[in-house]
């Protein structure tokens, strides 16, 4: 599951290269971030935001895939009025 789980998020982020995101970290106890930005870059192991420059002291944030799959970052397209959740779903066959 872990190999292949982490390159389906890849491969469905990497759909959305170039557009608005939302997203969400958690980064310990209770504290939580919220940054929106544009998804700027997939690599094999993480992917790479550019955030808001109004908005945020730092240029760009990077996160891994793994941190989707254990729902630390929740990942949220905005496409027009239309909000799409990035996330790994399992599937059985």
């Amino acid at each position: 599951m872990g190999k292949n789980a982490l390159s389906e998020i890849k491969h469905t982020l990497d759909h959305y290269i170039g557009k608005k995101i939302h997203l969400k970290a958690n980064s310990g106890r209770r504290k939580t971030i919220e940054r929106t930005g544009i998804l700027e870059e997939t690599y094999p192991s993480v992917f790479i935001v550019k955030l808001d420059e109004a908005q945020h002291a730092f240029e760009r944030v990077s996160y891994s895939y793994a941190d989707i799959l254990t729902e630390s970052v929740e990942l949220t397209v905005l496409q027009a009025e239309e909000r799409l959740p990035v996330k790994y779903i399992k599937t059985t066959q």
